[in-house]
């Protein structure tokens, strides 16, 4: 049984960072590209950032780029998202998710497994 959990998450000040960690199990870690995603009340859950099976590419929405790095541990089987220069915006809860393959890909439906997700809160 595949199981994702996040960590991480919390209460942080516009400006601040924080660094998510996801724990994989159940999967051949390594075989899998991973990506984040996030859900803000009342929106539709969206893609944050990506990461190939190898870790040598890597794939952002724009409105993190240059703020947020994806990072993958296959020693470890965690994924993990430091998020930088916190913006309000950014509030959501937050969801690793393990891809169907090897591809990098940004829509949801090509993950297959997600988290239960952890809280991300950036006060202004």
């Amino acid at each position: 049984q595949v199981q994702l959990v996040e960590s991480g998450g919390g209460l942080v000040q516009a400006g601040g960072s924080l660094r998510l960690s996801c724990a994989a199990s159940g999967r051949t870690f390594r075989n899998y590209s991973m990506g984040w995603f996030r859900q803000a009340p009342g929106k539709e859950r969206e893609f944050v950032a990506a990461i190939s099976w190898s870790a040598g590419d890597t794939l952002y929405a724009d409105s993190v780029k240059g703020r947020f790095t994806i990072s993958r541990d296959n020693a470890k089987n965690t994924v993990y998202l430091q998020m930088n220069s916190l913006k309000p915006e950014d509030t959501a809860v937050y969801y690793c998710a393990t891809a169907a393959g090897r591809a990098l890909v940004a829509g949801t439906r090509f993950y297959d497994y997600w988290g239960q997700g952890t809280q991300v809160t950036v006060s202004s």
